[in-house]
């Protein structure tokens, strides 16, 4: 097997000129013969060096406005040779092919394209043919020749051949032929996604192509023995926590940027609300308030469960204020994501060295489209993303006794809503989208009274949030519970009318949940014995 292989001629063919003109003079000075196309050449003899167009290679002009210039055995049979195959010389030999040591290629930016909005016939001309067959030839016959597809590997290459007198170890190019698979699987992958998803509107292609790219390895996952990774998808996205730019603190871990993800999908939903602040523990929000400025919205979010905040991460959808960050100081906090952050905030979160605060710039729209996907022993669970809403907590849709509120509120009790029942029931139902099931949620003039989540049973979350907004109640010193008058919502119907009656006890006097129980009418007898208002939306909120 061949070890240290000699550069002595490279083809050169890139979309992307960064850094193209200092790996063509490092190449010069090694003496390798520059092989190159269109603009590529063009960039490289403005920069005084030698280079053969790809047309004086194999004797063909580029042709179809383009569309083929490299799909010619002078190329691909300079790539795939096999140089110790005594046949494959010959054939070299016969038909006047010279071997190809080298091949720089990145691909036409294709995933740039259909991110700029272009229209269906450009998005189709930016995808590359004769790039990734280079490419690929180049990976295969790795033995002989080096394929670089990323500008970032120009220094490492150009170290390598300094080390080595003009040529690459077997190790090197062994690794860059495993990132040429891995950019041209990514390549691929985008395109597919595309004509499916973009082009054709298919919902659940037949075959789904996944790609993504390594952000960063952590410390370790849910626990200490579980190895983890943060990794971005190749193409358009939308921002989130993933892409958020930490200012300063330790590392984040894959139970921080799990969580992070939780609280910052929540506060989105009220990006164009007033100030608003969640509170996140273990992914499940244990304290959600607006106001009117941050502090105030922190200060009530924070006196809903001032025990389970403590080490928590929090999610704002307005720029940070120093008296916020002043305040959020108070307590041990992991994680602080913002929009953005003043500079009294920065300073005084720097007094923190281990919070972590991240700024996120503009918050993901909750109404998005796109798959959530889970593994789980043999396959993969892929639905589309929880985009529903009845309405935007903050604007609030006309009451009527005799038709639906809104366009898909429906009002089932003898008593409607109060204008602040009602606000309070589109909060609460807001919050309880981002609790895990079963979840119930109490609120009460724009703040969580109390959380409910993840039990067996509806009747046991009532009761838990109940008794949580009672704790809160004594440790603030009120004289009652936030649950009184307040709002209730649950994530899917109530099955037995056990479960609003618990929310009854606690003081609830409105409530909004999906209806389409059999026993919605013991419910709405219940509700209707007790002078609630009820709503149903039609639409449950399940989050396993």
């Amino acid at each position: 097997m061949t070890t240290d292989v000699t550069i002595k001629r490279a083809l050169l063919s890139v979309s992307d000129k960064t850094g193209l003109i200092e790996l063509g003079q490092a190449l010069g000075q090694h003496g390798v013969e520059l092989v190159s196309t269109g603009g590529t050449a063009k960039a490289l003899r403005e920069a005084g060096l030698a280079v053969k167009d790809i047309s004086e290679l194999t004797g063909f002009p580029e042709m179809m406005d383009g569309r083929v210039k490299t799909l010619h055995p002078k190329v691909h049979g300079g790539l795939l040779a096999v140089r110790n195959n005594a046949e494959h010389v010959a054939s070299m030999d016969e038909h006047e092919i010279g071997a190809i040591d080298l091949v720089v290629v990145n691909l036409y930016p294709f995933a740039a394209t259909v991110a700029k909005g272009a229209d269906r016939d450009e998005i189709i001309e930016n995808i590359d043919i004769g790039g990734p067959s280079m490419v690929r030839s180049a990976a295969k016959n790795h033995e002989s020749v080096a394929i670089v597809t990323d500008p970032a590997d120009y220094a490492r290459l150009i170290a390598e051949m300094a080390e080595k007198a003009g040529a690459t170890s077997y190790d090197f190019r062994r690794m860059l032929a495993a990132k040429a698979y891995a950019a041209t699987a990514a390549y691929d992958s985008m395109i597919a996604s595309w004509f499916a998803f973009a082009d054709q509107g298919v919902a659940f292609p037949e075959s789904l192509s996944l790609s993504s790219k390594l952000s960063t390895t952590l410390r370790y996952g849910e626990n200490p023995h579980q190895s983890a990774a943060l990794y971005l998808p190749n193409g358009p996205t939308a921002n989130g926590i993933a892409q958020a730019r930490q200012i300063q603190g330790k590392e984040l871990s894959y139970n921080n940027y799990n969580d992070a993800d939780a609280a910052l999908e929540l506060v989105s939903e009220f990006r164009d609300g007033p100030p608003t602040v969640v509170i996140v523990k273990h992914a499940n929000p244990c304290g959600v308030a607006t106001g009117e400025t941050l502090i105030e919205a922190y200060e009530a979010a924070l006196a809903c469960d001032s025990v389970s905040a403590f080490g928590g991460i929090i999610a704002v959808n307005r720029p940070l204020d120093g008296p916020t960050a002043e305040a959020i100081s108070g307590i041990f906090t992991e994680v602080v994501a913002a929009p953005d952050a003043d500079d009294e905030a920065k300073a005084i979160f720097a007094k923190k060295k281990n919070l972590r605060l991240l700024l996120t710039g503009e918050l993901p729209d909750p109404a998005r489209p796109g798959l959530m996907v889970k593994s789980i022993a043999g396959g993969l669970l892929v639905q589309s993303r929880d985009n529903g809403r009845i309405c935007p907590p903050n604007r609030l849709p006309n009451v009527s006794r005799d038709v639906h509120i809104g366009s898909e509120l429906q009002l089932v009790t003898k008593r409607a809503p109060t204008e602040q029942e009602l606000k309070d029931c589109l909060f609460a139902w807001t919050v309880a989208k981002h609790v895990k099931s079963n979840a119930i949620v109490y609120a009460k003039g724009g703040s969580t009274a109390g959380v409910g989540a993840g039990q067996m049973n509806r009747l046991e979350s009532a009761r838990i949030a109940a008794w949580k907004a009672k704790d809160a109640a004594e440790k603030a010193g009120w004289s009652e519970p936030r649950t009184i008058g307040s709002a209730v919502a649950s994530d899917a119907f109530f099955p037995f009318a056990d479960g609003l009656l618990a929310a009854v006890e606690a003081g609830a006097t409105a409530v909004i949940q999906p209806g389409g129980s059999i026993r919605d009418e013991e419910v709405i007898a219940a509700a209707d014995e007790a002078g609630l208002a009820m709503v149903f939306t039609g639409m449950r909120h399940f989050r396993h």
